[in-house]
This record gives structure tokens, sequence and C-alpha cells, in this order.
């Protein structure tokens, strides 16, 4: 067995590369306004039993209910990193004044 010692380098590690994101990963807070609206739209679209709606309506609101639910949770994440971002940059300048 050989004696090899591992030398430090100044490269950096590599990351590991994950696959792409999901599909609403990058739609920001106007993409979430579009899918609640959508969700809304398709909602009516079930409610006045337009062409194209299931025969049970339960599934047509489910289907509904899903995009209004991923719209709502996308608008609140992007509008909490928001206030968290604005917060951070508030510290900092009320902290700038103190000193």
């Amino acid at each position: 067995m050989t004696d090899q010692h591992a030398e430090p380098t100044d490269e950096p590690t590599a990351e590991p590369e994950y696959g792409p994101g999901p599909w609403w990963g990058d739609l920001g807070t106007w993409g979430a306004v579009g899918l609640i609206t959508f969700g809304g739209l398709a909602a009516a679209w079930v409610f006045l039993r337009l062409p194209g709606t299931p025969q049970d309506m339960a599934i047509g609101y489910y289907q509904a209910a899903k995009i209004i639910a991923i719209g709502l949770v996308i608008a609140g994440s992007a509008l909490l990193s928001r206030r968290r971002s604005g917060s951070t940059t508030a510290e900092k300048t009320t902290g700038a004044e103190h000193t």
C-alpha cells in the first residue's frame, strides 16, 4: 500500500449539478397572479358548464383549485422573500445611521 497524501489545492470544490427546477420555479409574483386568475377562470368555466367541462363537476373544481393553490403558494413565497430581503436592507441602513 502506498502512502499518498492529498495536497490541498486552490481550486474550488465542484458542487453537484441538479437538473432543471420545477416549471413554476421562476414564475415570480406576476406569474403567480396569472395562475390564480387562470384557476378562477377554469372554475368559472366549470360552473357555467361550457364545452370541455368534465362529466363530474367535482373533478373540474379540483383541478381549478390545484392551479389556484399553486399560484397562492408562489405568490406567498415571492412576497415573503421580497419582505425578508427588504428587512435586511432596512437593518443595514439603520445600522449605518447609528455608527
